[in-house]
């Protein structure tokens, strides 16, 4: 009975450890590779997967990205500056099968290839074009890692430039050529901003004059428009006036006596004034006349046919005419 209670435990336990050895478990971001007895025979999946205790072996392969530090070297640019880069590389198995067959340490060997073509991609370029280009060395630096380890199994995902270091006197020239060309566009700009001024202040300069001379030439205009309106309405005033005067003295039938003392009242004003001589016209001679005529005849009508010549009844001698 002891005997087979101790083959039943012994069974049991050999059993387990067979079992134990037949289970393998697989993460999510492994692969298990399988070799049976020295050679390749299949590629486990993630979770629990069976094999062949004592014949097959396990490798575990890690599928995540992995983060590949490139150590700082020293690089000579193409104008013959030495500068000091290093970089991050970005990599990923993609087939777990050449990557550990194909070669013993791919992540050594990626990384000694980026130093390789890190050298080489900023050797043909001068410093300024590196300082400026990192979007262009990364792009190149990454098609030419992941051409060459495909063949690995490994696929290179971001190649990033951590830092350039030019030497410490190309730097100062540098901040101090940085530091020049940053007052030049101070000062251009100064300029273009004191030029923009004498611009403007001209501009509204010559628009206030434009806009002063309209004034001026709009006023002109409309006080030349009414003094016309001004002389029209005074002209059509004096037009109606003689109309009115006109029609009057010919409704009224004016005989040579009215004419006669219409321009005797006429005479006073003709006389006022600071001139010492007056001129009177020829045709006043004969309005003299008929006036002397008619005072004659006024005087023989109320004195009883007394002439001029004090009373003795003989006529008078006619006045010649009177001449300024």
């Amino acid at each position: 009975m002891n005997t087979v209670a101790l083959f039943l435990i012994v069974f049991g336990a050999f059993a387990f450890i067979i079992v134990a050895m037949s289970i393998r478990i697989i993460r999510p971001f492994e692969k298990g590779l399988v070799e049976r007895l020295g050679k390749f025979q299949r590629i486990l999946d993630p979770g629990l997967n069976m094999i062949v205790p004592f014949f097959d072996t396990v490798l575990k392969v890690d599928m995540r990205e992995v983060v590949l530090d490139v150590p700082p070297q020293l690089v000579i640019t193409a104008d013959n500056v030495g500068v000091e880069v290093d970089a991050v590389v970005y990599s990923q198995v993609t087939d777990p099968v050449r990557s550990r067959y194909e070669i013993t340490n791919f992540i050594m060997a990626a990384t000694k290839l980026a130093q390789t073509n890190l050298r080489n991609v900023i050797g043909e370029m001068d410093l300024d074009h590196c300082l400026s280009s990192r979007d262009t060395i990364n792009a190149q630096l990454r098609d030419v890692l992941d051409q060459a380890t495909d063949k690995w199994g490994v696929k290179v995902n971001r190649v990033e430039l951590q830092r350039i270091d030019p030497p410490r006197d190309i730097t100062e020239a540098m901040s101090r050529q940085m530091k020049a060309e940053r007052d030049k566009r101070a000062k251009i700009l100064d300029a273009e901003a004191i030029r923009q001024a004498a611009i403007t202040q001209a501009e509204g300069t010559k628009m206030a004059q434009i806009l002063e001379a309209e004034g001026f030439a709009e006023a002109v205009r409309r006080k030349a428009d009414a003094e016309k309106y001004r002389q029209i309405a005074v002209a059509e005033g004096e037009a109606r006036a003689i109309l009115n005067v006109f029609g009057a003295i010919h409704e009224g039938k004016p005989d040579e006596e009215l004419i006669t003392l219409k321009y005797l009242d006429m005479l006073p004003k003709l006389a006022d004034g600071k001139a010492n001589k007056l001129f009177l016209p020829y045709e006043a001679s004969g309005i003299i006349a008929s006036l002397a005529a008619m005072v004659e005849g006024m005087q023989t009508k109320h004195g009883g046919g007394r002439g001029r010549g004090g009373g003795s009844g003989e006529p008078c001698e006619e006045a010649p005419p009177a001449k300024a």
